[in-house]
């Protein structure tokens, strides 16, 4: 399932396409001045292209705690495991799990796109797990805001080259790594005044089937709308 929403990956690349070259520039590969929109351009564009992929990404988040998400094409599902939950986007359902206590899981609907929406990402972000079509958002808004600073940098994340992305300048200053795969490398700042910090441990082309799998044990709700 791909991980960004079509509507959020036009609205990107429009408003990058639309954008002058302002604020702070860096060079590329190829010593050209950078600003802002070709600097999200080439973050979006590679993010972009990874939802074509299949992979399993897992994460360092703060405190000692993990995270991983997990992308197959065929068929198209995503899931994002996070502490204490899980969501799992399919053409069948979107499942959100709470794996604390007694674990249970709640059905609804999919995607009426086939493609999940930054909103149901709200229990992921504040669990400490930041996806990339969050991430997509905050460097679309800190695009289009005049006063913002973008800087870019390179590193390397679990053994994969990656291009980050530091935004400063803004009332939620943070900095964002993306493999030259497309794959989110890391992630530093403020996401709805929680503070959150994540780092790549690990990237595979391939995924284990039970990420699209209910926790063992946990109860399903099933609140999909039933056909009259």
């Amino acid at each position: 399932m791909p991980a960004v929403t079509t509507t959020l990956r036009a609205l990107v690349f429009s408003a990058v396409a639309s954008l002058a070259l302002t604020g702070c520039q860096t060079l590329d590969d190829a010593g050209r001045a950078l600003g802002h929109a070709e600097l999200v351009n080439e973050v979006a564009a590679r993010m972009d292209e990874a939802m074509e992929l299949t992979y399993t990404a897992d994460y360092q988040l703060a405190g000692g705690q993990t995270a991983s998400i997990a992308q197959e094409q065929k068929p198209g599902r995503t899931s994002y495991t996070y502490p204490g939950g899980k969501l799992t986007v399919t053409k069948e359902a979107t499942t959100e799990c709470q794996t604390t206590d007694q674990p249970v899981c709640t059905l609804a609907a999919p995607p009426a796109t086939g493609k999940p929406t930054v909103a149901v990402f709200t229990e992921a972000k504040r669990r400490g797990l930041v996806t990339p079509p969050v991430v997509m958002g905050m460097l679309t808004t800190a695009a289009l805001d005049p006063a913002a600073t973008i800087r870019q940098s390179d590193t390397t994340l679990a053994g994969f080259h990656a291009t980050c992305v530091e935004v400063s300048q803004v009332a939620d200053p943070f900095s964002a790594c993306v493999t030259n795969e497309g794959v989110l490398g890391s992630f530093t700042g403020t996401v709805e005044g929680k503070s959150v910090e994540l780092a790549l441990t690990r990237y595979t082309t391939s995924v284990e089937p039970a990420a699209f799998e209910v926790p063992a044990g946990a109860g399903v709700v099933d609140r999909r709308p039933t056909e009259a």
